[in-house]
């Protein structure tokens, strides 16, 4: 737990049975519970989860990573969690930051912390291909333009919830497929979160997961039509309904002179 928040890791799995135990091993001891879920391993995964005493949920077929995920968050906060941390189990990711990330969130500092591979200059020392590099730089300058955020990666699959976050947005009705992150990140932006990031190394090795040149390009698109949809129904000119939902209530700031006059009245 941090400031009495229950912790609970998740890592959406498919044949992660080479980089599953290293991930797991570095996981910090204030972790309340981790969940898994095997989303229709060909390999020993779901065997290798059990041995290293992991909760596991196992679909009865392969529904994607974004379907992964939606059962990722629904049994995470179906067991009390109040921070929700979710990483990827082929060990690309630092799971050391784990306790960084969930303490961002677990003492309310931001409601989505973001563990970020361009932060620090990191990602092509870590092996990014560089064709994946400037996709991300490119697709992430035009996402900042369109969504008016400033984040420095809108791409990485590190990152830590609030538990009033994950139950505010319409997660069911995003994509099965990768571009499911993007839709949640422009979802968070839209409703009014606060969001943090942090500099994360990666690691890209023959084990780790990656998604090939096809499939980058079909991710590409969507992000391009996840930002323009963002875009529209900023402007309520769409009714997508990924993006139908009500934004958070504005924060009220009360000026300085009013919070010493509050102060003076209670004593």
């Amino acid at each position: 737990m941090i400031n009495s928040k229950k912790i609970v890791v998740v890592l959406p799995a498919y044949n992660a049975e080479k980089t599953l135990e290293a991930t797991v091993r570095e996981l910090p001891e204030l972790v309340d519970e981790t969940i898994l879920v095997d989303d229709f391993s060909t390999d020993a995964t779901v065997a290798l989860a059990h041995r290293l005493n992991l909760s596991v949920q196992v679909h009865d077929r392969n529904r994607g990573y974004g379907g992964n995920q939606k059962t990722c968050y629904r049994e995470a906060l179906s067991r009390g969690a109040d921070v929700v941390v979710m990483t990827h189990p082929d060990y690309q990711y630092s799971p050391l930051l784990v306790t960084a990330m969930a303490s961002m969130v677990a003492y309310g500092v931001y409601d989505l912390a973001l563990g970020s591979r361009i932060l620090g200059g990191g990602a092509l020392r870590g092996g990014m291909p560089r064709y994946k590099y400037v996709a991300n730089r490119a697709l992430t300058a035009f996402q900042n333009v369109v969504m008016g955020a400033s984040l420095s990666e809108y791409h990485t699959g590190y990152r830590a919830f609030s538990r009033e976050l994950l139950t505010a947005l319409p997660l069911e009705k995003n994509s099965d497929d990768f571009v499911f992150d993007n839709q949640m990140l422009a979802q968070a932006i839209l409703y009014g979160a606060r969001i943090g990031e942090i500099s994360c190394p990666t690691r890209y090795f023959p084990e780790a997961s990656s998604i090939n040149l096809r499939r980058s390009t079909v991710y590409g698109l969507g992000v391009l039509r996840t930002a323009l949809q963002f875009r529209m129904a900023k402007w309520g000119l769409s009714q997508n309904e990924i993006f139908r939902f009500n934004p958070r209530p504005p924060e009220v700031s009360l000026p300085p002179r009013a919070i010493a006059s509050s102060a003076a009245e209670k004593r």
